[in-house]
């Protein structure tokens, strides 16, 4: 029988990428599949239309949104009662199943209506396991870290979310501009799935090793008087809410570039790859304020930074219609909301005590993702259609942020350096 490992101090890089590449993984699958979903709607749904092959492929994306939340509670909830190591196992390992079976299911013209089928039951696979994923990985990460390191011990799992879009958007770039259209229908797609697979292995052996930290983290806290409270839920969902329509937004950067803007296709994938280096240093940044200064200070300044910066971004991207100012804009953007989602998810974790915070933050976030980023795209380009106005995803920006931001003055300070723990 395995010897049970504890706790010493903190973790090695490779120890936090493994734990991490679930949250890594759930963003390079996202932009992946909305990159190439016009190439798995012509060989998985035998309709004759091309825009009815499009809505069918991503409703397929869709409905993994819809089982989040229920991977988020129970997955988490089993972070809560049987640890965060077996929890983070379990659902990387239904991860690994999934992009995998994704990527090698046969076309339908191959085995007919089984196609379909089985790419549906591999998202919603796929949709349950990424929900569980958050909650006991993003727990593990902030109780295993020193106490005045907890920020930036978060903030490198965010971290490695940017990594995520700069690697998806340059999978994105190399496979649309080397390969013909017929190739990447017929088997390009399937590389930038494999790609992400990749990391799968690596991910579960590391995570066999490593110590668990619920049983430590309920003694301490059995001393500390953190109780569960509804009102740090409510405030947590809003404040996730806001982090959630403002990276889906950033994401549809490359849509608005071409579709509203007309701008060519290397400067909306030169979009994404600059909000993804941004993210993955700023993020580090974010999380190192908030270890020094406290998590209020910081996410206050970067959510308003963002909330007033957002509108202008967009009427320069809208007026002056060049490259470089698009990617500026988006730069700017990224860095500011790169500094404010390490402080909001540690904040927010503290908040919650032991035996609820995996499930806790689990559910949340898979809310927020489901009902949020679900349909953030659809919902800006919606807006943008009816009212005629590219201003428009700014604006859903901006009111998404006011009311993060609202949540997140309620929020009790939790910084060591802050509270003296």
């Amino acid at each position: 029988m395995e010897k049970q490992q504890t706790l010493v101090g903190g973790l090695s890089l490779g120890q936090i990428g493994a734990v991490a590449a679930g949250n890594a993984l759930e963003f390079y699958d996202f932009l992946i599949f909305s990159f190439f979903a016009i190439q798995i709607g012509n060989v998985f749904f035998p309709v004759h239309d091309a825009n009815g092959r499009l809505l069918l492929a991503l409703a397929t994306f869709g409905v993994g949104f819809l089982v989040r939340p229920l991977g988020g509670f129970l997955i988490g909830r089993m972070g809560d009662k049987r640890g965060r190591k077996p929890a983070m196992l379990f659902s990387f390992g239904l991860m690994g199943a999934s992009i995998t079976g994704l990527a090698l299911t046969p076309s339908y013209a191959s085995i007919g209506l089984a196609a379909p089928i089985l790419v549906v039951i591999f998202r919603l696979v796929q949709g349950f396991a990424l929900g569980g994923e958050v909650g006991p990985s993003s727990a593990f990460l902030m109780e295993a870290a020193p106490p005045p390191r907890r920020g930036l011990y978060v903030a490198l799992q965010l971290s490695t979310q940017w990594l995520a879009t700069l690697v998806a958007g340059i999978v994105g770039l190399v496979l649309t501009s080397r390969l013909t259209p017929d190739a990447l229908t017929q088997w390009g797609w399937r590389v930038a799935f494999l790609i992400g697979a990749l990391v799968v292995p690596f991910g579960l052996a590391v995570r066999r090793y490593l110590p668990e930290t619920l049983e430590r983290q309920e003694k301490a806290e059995a001393k500390s008087g953190v109780h569960f409270q509804w009102s740090v839920v409510m405030r947590g969902l809003f404040m996730l809410a806001a982090g959630t329509i403002a990276t889906y937004t950033l994401n549809y950067l490359v849509t608005f570039a071409t579709h509203t803007l007309g701008l060519p296709s290397r400067v909306a994938f030169g979009a994404t790859a600059v909000c993804g280096l941004c993210g993955v240093i700023f993020t580090l940044v974010g999380g190192f304020l908030a270890d020094r200064l406290g998590r209020r200070p910081v996410m206050t300044a970067a959510v308003t930074l963002l909330m007033l910066a957002v509108l202008p971004c967009f009427m320069a991207m809208v007026t002056i219609k060049t490259g470089a100012v698009f990617l500026g804009a988006a730069a700017l953007m990224a860095i500011l909301l790169s500094l404010a989602l390490p402080p909001m998810f540690v904040s927010l974790m503290e908040n919650l005590p032991a035996a609820t915070r995996s499930g806790g933050i689990g559910t949340l976030y898979a809310l927020a993702i489901s009902i949020f980023g679900g349909t953030a795209q659809f919902v800006v380009a919606a807006l943008v259609t009816v009212t005629g106005s590219p201003l428009m995803p700014a604006w859903y920006m901006a009111g998404a942020l006011l009311l993060g931001l609202i949540a997140l003055t309620g929020m009790r300070e939790t910084a060591p350096l802050k509270t003296g723990g």
